[in-house]
């Protein structure tokens, strides 16, 4: 039974090798070029106390080589500066609007009634859904217009470069790129039908703004907490093209600040990325931390050698293509199973005793 459960490990590890090497080798990113002129862009932010942000990312939108943009957002019951800033902004740039909101109808999400909303002001040909804590520079814009045209897609999504900045972080942020990097090959969102193969990251999500309109996905998923990776499925399943990327310099954020900040946002969404099953996710926390006992007690030195180096290389391709710190990557190993571990049981736990809240608000 051992030696089983051993070669079962053995060949999932040498799997997340294979997909890590796919999501490095293969077209993983925004094309390096892209248009600096051409139709108009929605660019709509769901802002909810966003005052230390929203700022930033309207600077970065107005230094943006794509110059045809509108920029719209929707200030969600904010009680901090957030409106007032934004105001300010409207005052001496046209092409930024604001609108406040009257309120949460029942059965709506914060966010995704604001996303909603905003799609209803906006009038480019493409809407760009950001986050208000996403940073953008260069021509990121431009090039996700040329990627659509391109490859005449209805969606990209792509998973922001993480900034890490605390201790707390460093054995948090990694995870996500680890579960996503390692088992899902982007290419396939792409290239297949299969729904199983869709993701998403509603950080960046790039709609063409006839798909969005014909399926009003926010409005679908009014009431959950994952609408990301549902709309992205709802497209596949519509026979919409989706593709998930990974972001590079240009396509950056800081998605928690500290150790307690991610793992109450990482629990929210982490059994999303197992098909929404805690069985796979308790699975994949247990073969990827306590495997290799298996492989010890059972395989000869030689392959558990070639194990553990499947396993460390997985890393550092996983590390490289996210743009993350290999070394600390590496040395922190442990604490960031630990922490897979630990979103996994406040996942459980949220769901069990609908704790989940987010700025303030109870999501459950």
């Amino acid at each position: 039974m051992m030696t089983i459960l051993a070669y079962i490990v053995i060949s999932f590890a040498f799997i997340q090798l294979l997909v890590s090497a796919v999501n490095l080798i293969f077209e993983t990113y925004l094309p390096a070029e892209g248009k600096k002129d051409g139709p108009l862009v929605s660019v709509l932010i769901p802002a909810r106390n966003e005052e230390e942000n929203i700022g930033n990312i309207l600077d970065d939108l107005l230094a943006q080589e794509y110059r045809n943009i509108e920029v719209i957002v929707f200030d969600d019951q904010s009680d901090d500066r957030t409106p007032e800033i934004v105001t300010l902004y409207t005052i001496r740039e046209k092409k930024i609007s604001l609108i406040d909101s009257a309120g949460l109808p029942e059965g709506w999400l914060g966010k995704n009634y604001a996303c909603h909303s905003l799609a209803q002001s906006a009038k480019g040909e493409y809407f760009l859904f950001l986050d208000a804590d996403v940073r953008i520079s260069g021509n990121v814009i431009g090039r996700a217009v040329s990627f659509s045209d391109k490859k005449r897609l209805d969606l990209i999504s792509s998973f922001p470069w993480q900034l890490i900045e605390t201790p707390g972080e460093m054995i948090t942020v990694p995870v996500m790129n680890y579960i996503l990097v390692s088992l899902l090959p982007l290419v396939l969102v792409r290239s297949t039908r299969f729904i199983s193969l869709s993701a998403a990251n509603g950080q960046f999500m790039f709609f063409r703004a006839g798909a969005y309109k014909e399926l009003m996905p926010h409005e679908k998923v009014r009431n959950n907490m994952v609408e990301d990776i549902h709309i992205a499925r709802m497209f596949k399943k519509a026979g919409k093209n989706v593709s998930c990327l990974l972001g590079d310099n240009d396509l950056s954020c800081r998605m928690y600040r500290g150790f307690r900040d991610a793992v109450n946002g990482f629990s929210k969404n982490v059994i999303a990325f197992f098909g929404n099953s805690f069985l796979l996710a308790v699975l994949f926390f247990l073969v990827t931390t306590f495997g290799f006992l298996a492989v010890l007690a059972s395989m000869p030195l030689s392959i558990f050698a070639a194990y553990v180096v499947a396993c460390i290389t997985a890393r550092i391709i996983i590390s490289v293509a996210s743009r993350q710190n290999v070394f600390y990557n590496l040395l922190l190993i442990i604490p960031l199973q630990f922490s897979l571990g630990l979103f996994i049981y406040r996942a459980s736990i949220n769901k069990i005793f609908r704790r989940f809240q987010w700025k303030g608000r109870n999501l459950g």
